[in-house]
């Protein structure tokens, strides 16, 4: 333990942590625009300086460890002209337009600007005309509004390791971008919108679908439905200044329908008839490698994250046939609502236009992939980010916070518990377990409150193993066999564990990998800003939205067996094999 002064405020601090940490132990606030919790600190913007006595010049503190007797001040009027001039001269590249720009509700550097008291431009810088980088199907960046504070290139790097972003140049010309200043969609980016989600400012930004939707709510000859994924109840509500982790779900309903939506959906319907898919799925390769003895790709891993379905498909391709071959839930979703549902409500497909709310900016690339019309057109049409879906409220004139409370329509709106979780990490594995334990046991999982604690929170890397006692006939080669599973959240994770099976360090029966921190609820489309604090906040909600309900399994749903009896007539059978299943290939960049 160390002491130091900060402010003329004595602290007893631990060693090895940096001069920001410890002021916030003390709660005094240190602006900074390049510093990511838990990441390595940059020291790239310069707005975290401050003054330590004994040294000639001011220091970065998110990057400057604590030493003992150091006497700090964070607020001296040499700190204060400091940290102005550096607001203003980043400020001077920065081509905001604040007045029409999709940040400037919420725009850190124009927040910071006005604290730190600049009311007009003290420096102009000439430069190039921005570019504008509108290549992928999810992501807009504009360098224009790039400060270079390399928010971008940590998260892209360090958290996700997928290394699409990179600063190019040196000093006034220095520039972020993928290499050689390409565009996204010439680099293997996966679109998980992590960039987005901590860029301080509006030069990453999800590419917008409000306007499309509005269009297609105001066509009276479409009948537009709209699917809400589990992770937008626990996070939609900070968009109207609601603490994190307040649970929204039945003022969302009613906003969507105050919308014009004609159906209010719930991507957990979907997610309900993944965990049927999915599970029956493991169980046959589990069956083909144990009785029939054949070569079978495991561990089969889950497949409802299309960030790290494209992970896959740039990185690790030989890994391909062990992902489950079960769509997303969201592309579940559209493909049964574009048949079963227009079918069940006698509506020509050609005029049901899917909207999804999303977590996820990567959802936007998914729905547009090629191999998602299986139910004859594009399964999915528009996909709105929690962000997105809260501007569209306000848009609206919609007082969300006074709004009563109302439920999904049916067919598509009943769900279980069980899908709620797919927003957390860990989520996934925990949905299945509930069911394949109780498909070949035909007992109850036996864990205490349905939950899985092993795999829960937010260690990046998560293990666990149940040997299987007390199966039923039909499964009795599963008999004593340990099943071993791992649950990994964030690429970097990923990655590692990846590595891991490949090394033949371990081996796993099924494992679920979430692109982003945290799973669905720490997605690149949420609120921002995302700490891991605002994460758990977002993964309680979610379990108490599951322990809420009476119906926690996905197999009890009746409205899945419903539409197995009347349509899909069983699982991994020939319609549900066309509507929900697919497959995915290598991808190899052209340069």
């Amino acid at each position: 333990m160390l002491e130091i002064t900060i402010n003329n405020k004595k602290l007893t601090v631990e060693s090895g942590i940096t001069i920001l940490q410890a002021a916030k132990t003390a709660e005094i606030e240190i602006p900074t625009l390049c510093h990511l919790e838990g990441k390595t600190p940059l020291g790239a913007c310069r707005v975290c300086l401050v003054e330590v006595e004994g040294t000639a010049n001011l220091l970065a503190s998110c990057a400057t460890p604590v030493r003992n007797g150091m006497n700090i001040e964070t607020n001296s009027q040499k700190v204060r002209h400091a940290r102005k001039t550096v607001v203003e001269l980043l400020l001077s590249e920065h081509k905001g337009n604040c007045q029409f720009c999709d940040r400037s509700d919420d725009c850190e550097l124009r927040e910071l600007a006005h604290k730190v008291g600049i009311r007009g431009e003290r420096f102009v810088v000439n430069e190039e005309a921005p570019a504008l980088d509108e290549s992928t199907a999810a992501l807009i960046r504009d360098s224009g509004k790039c400060i270079k504070c390399r928010r971008c290139i940590t998260i892209c790097n360090e958290v996700q390791q997928v290394g699409a972003l990179f600063p190019q140049y040196r000093g006034y010309e220095t520039e972020i971008s993928p290499a050689f200043a390409r565009e996204l969609e010439t680099v293997a980016c996966v679109q998980c919108g992590q960039c987005a989600a901590v860029c301080p400012v509006g030069a990453i930004i999800e590419k917008d679908h409000i306007a499309g939707v509005w269009a297609a709510l105001e066509n009276p000859d479409k009948h537009v439905v709209v699917q809400t994924a589990p992770a937008i109840r626990a996070a939609l509500g900070e968009c109207f200044d609601y603490e994190p982790g307040t649970l929204v779900t039945g003022k969302m309903v009613t906003a969507l329908r105050l919308l014009g939506f004609d159906g209010v959906f719930d991507t957990n319907f979907a997610a309900d008839l993944t965990i049927i898919e999915e599970g029956t799925e493991l169980l046959t390769r589990l069956k083909k490698a144990l009785v029939d003895k054949e070569d079978v790709a495991l561990p089969q891993f889950s497949s409802c994250s299309p960030g790290w379905i494209n992970f896959t498909e740039y990185y690790y391709p030989d890994f391909l046939p062990n992902l489950s071959t079960c769509k997303s839930p969201q592309q579940m979703f559209g493909a049964v609502a574009k048949t079963y549902y227009a079918e069940r409500m006698g509506i020509d497909p050609a005029d049901i236009i899917v909207v999804s709310a999303m977590p996820c900016t990567a959802k936007k690339f998914e729905a547009e992939r090629a191999e998602m019309n299986d139910s004859g057109y594009q399964d999915v049409d528009y996909v709105l980010t929690t962000r997105e879906l809260g501007r569209m409220i306000q848009e609206a004139g919609i007082d969300f916070v006074n709004l009563e409370d109302d439920a999904m329509d049916s067919p598509l709106g009943l769900s279980s518990g069980a899908a709620d979780i797919f927003a957390n990490t860990g989520g996934v594995m925990e949905a299945a377990l509930r069911t394949v334990w109780e498909i070949v046991t035909g007992s109850e999982l036996p864990m205490e409150n349905l939950h899985v604690k092993p795999i829960m929170g937010l260690e990046g890397v998560k293990e666990v193993a149940a040997t299987i006692t007390g199966a039923v006939p039909e499964w009795s080669f599963l008999e004593g066999v340990e099943v071993k599973l791992a649950v990994a959240h964030g690429l970097g994770n990923a990655k590692k564990l990846l590595e891991k099976i490949k090394a033949g360090e371990a081996e796993y029966h099924f494992v679920e990998i979430m692109t982003c921190p945290g799973g669905c609820i720490g997605g690149g489309g949420q609120p921002r800003f995302t700490t891991d604090a605002i994460r758990m906040a977002r993964i309680g909600a979610i379990y108490k939205e599951d322990e809420g309900k009476e119906l926690r399994k996905s197999h009890l749903n009746p409205e899945i067996t419903k539409i197995y009896e009347d349509f899909l007539k069983k699982p991994l059978g020939e319609k549900s094999h066309h509507l929900l299943h697919t497959e995915y290939k290598q991808k190899e960049l052209v340069m």
